[in-house]
């Protein structure tokens, strides 16, 4: 079966899980309303719409991995779903630490609500997530391997909020080096990706050795996504990506293309600076430019998408969806949003 089969077959699933999740009374929805304007599902005066979504990245991959080692999604489905509100209760609390102001071509949630109401409503997602994880003891799981999903995810929540700690304390370092930027997405961006293709496997019923190979496929690939991410923050078009091409260099960001071209006094010296005009933006895009920082990145991004689809290919025979799963890697090593 082709990806586009699955997609038509899983983001149904997907999206009807978290909209049962995210169901709530009348008197509780100014509250929900919140989390669903979030989603997509509703407009800034909570009236249904049809806004962007994001890609479901991380569920799709929980799904296609519990199908490709002989699983049945529906089991992984509940495991999908908290994944899925585990990664938007992170771009809600992203979004007030960074200060953005806008997500997928929209205000961010804490702009229109305020500070408060965006960090509680981000805190009810991630409440939500885990008691979604209790459902998976109503699968054909095993009570073992449901528990083990859980303590997976408790892990990876752990590494999410280590990986934002050192992405914020960076933007007031200066001696951020290769080594200490990839510690940084691994557990900022991997750790997710990571975490959805081991559950997925996991509760598929595969052996450790095979848990372990998809592990390694999600891991690469997270690395691979985060800086292709980072390619994009700064030289992809904001009418694709939804989010400002500078808000990165405006927020001092140390992604990747900074990193690489740190030794730059130049750049150095700009990133000093309190607050960066766009003629500083314009300035270290030069700087980025000449030391080749994108074409590292590039490289980079291409040494572990190969490590990624290695491991995928070490994880047993070919299967139907694993091949899909493969598709989806490279169209999002590919994309250009």
């Amino acid at each position: 079966m082709s990806l586009s089969v699955y997609l038509d077959r899983f983001l149904p699933m997907i999206e009807k899980a978290l909209r049962d999740e995210l169901h709530c009374s009348e008197e509780m929805f100014p509250y929900y309303g919140m989390m669903q304007y979030h989603m997509g599902w509703l407009d800034e005066h909570l009236q249904p719409v049809e806004a962007a979504r994001g890609k479901r990245l991380r569920p799709l991959l929980c799904l296609l991995a519990c199908e490709a080692v002989g699983g049945q999604a529906e089991w992984a489905l509940p495991a999908a779903a908290a994944i899925e509100l585990l990664h938007n209760f992170s771009l809600i609390h992203d979004d007030i630490e960074d200060d953005s102001e806008t997500r997928r071509h929209r205000t961010t949630v804490w702009k229109l609500w305020g500070i408060a109401h965006g960090i509680n409503s981000g805190d009810g997602m991630f409440a939500k997530a885990i008691r979604l994880l209790g459902q998976l003891q109503e699968r054909s799981v095993g009570l073992e391997r449901a528990l083990n999903a859980q303590c997976i995810f408790a892990e990876t929540c752990v590494e999410l909020t280590e990986g934002q700690y050192l992405d914020m304390a960076f933007e007031s370092h200066m001696d951020v080096d290769l080594e200490g930027y990839l510690e940084m997405i691994r557990g900022k961006s991997a750790a997710l990706i990571a975490c959805s293709v081991r559950i997925g496997a996991l509760l598929g019923g595969a052996e450790d050795s095979v848990v372990l190979a998809y592990h390694q496929f999600g891991e690469n690939l997270g690395l691979a996504f985060q800086v292709v991410d980072d390619i994009l923050g700064i030289w992809g078009s904001e009418k694709r990506t939804g989010k400002s091409a500078c808000a990165d260099i405006l927020t001092r960001k140390k992604t990747l293309p900074v990193v690489y071209a740190l030794g730059d006094g130049g750049l150095r010296a700009l990133y000093a600076k309190k607050t960066l005009t766009e003629q500083d933006v314009e300035r270290v895009v030069r700087i980025l430019e000449t030391h080749g920082a994108r074409e590292f990145a590039e490289g980079l991004a291409g040494e572990y998408s190969e490590r990624a689809m290695d491991s995928l290919a070490q994880a047993g025979p070919e299967t139907p969806a694993r091949k899909a799963m493969r598709d989806l890697a490279s169209s999002l090593l590919t994309r250009t949003y």
